[in-house]
């Protein structure tokens, strides 16, 4: 059934082997456009100096995971995110044209939603700053920002989690 975010309609589906070189295209823009707001320019060129390979995403999608992504009416990709069996969100990713509009936390919902069938008793996740802005507006607390170095450059991000009901 299709959502709509901030005037955008989409729908949310499963990933499919046919997405994984527009995710790869999304996950590098994404980096760049949306990441440089809070990172400098060698920091994003060290977190995404090339678009992953698209067969990063066909071996992620096939070992256990849920892996959605959130599709406009014309077919395009605007996001997509990931959570692994054990509660980790390992990737949440916007379009930069979706990027704050309400469609990664659509997502979000979805794997939380999933999570909570399944019984699981936490989610976390290592979130970049902007990451970390839309995971604390749903409940996730830091638990410690993590510096460490990346292709030679020093970066950041934080590790949070959720606590989920019994």
């Amino acid at each position: 059934m299709p959502e709509t975010a901030d005037g955008l309609t989409f729908t949310l589906r499963a990933f499919r082997r046919e997405d994984a070189a527009a995710l790869a295209a999304l996950f590098f823009s994404s980096v760049h456009e949306v990441g440089s707001r809070d990172y400098t320019f060698e920091q994003v060129a060290a977190w995404a100096p090339k678009p992953l390979s698209p067969e990063t995403y066909i071996e992620k999608a096939a070992d256990g995971r849920l892996f959605l992504v959130a599709e406009d009416e014309e077919g395009r990709l605007l996001a997509y995110g990931d959570l692994e069996p054990d509660g980790h969100i390992d990737h949440l990713y916007a379009h930069p044209d979706a990027a704050g509009r309400g469609v990664a936390s659509a997502l979000y919902a979805a794997l939380e939603a999933h999570a909570r069938a399944k019984g699981m008793a936490r989610l976390y996740v290592e979130a970049s700053e902007a990451a970390k802005r839309l995971f604390e507006r749903r409940g996730f607390t830091v638990v410690k920002r993590r510096d460490f170095d990346l292709r030679g450059t020093a970066i950041h991000n934080y590790a949070m989690e959720k606590r989920l009901a019994a």
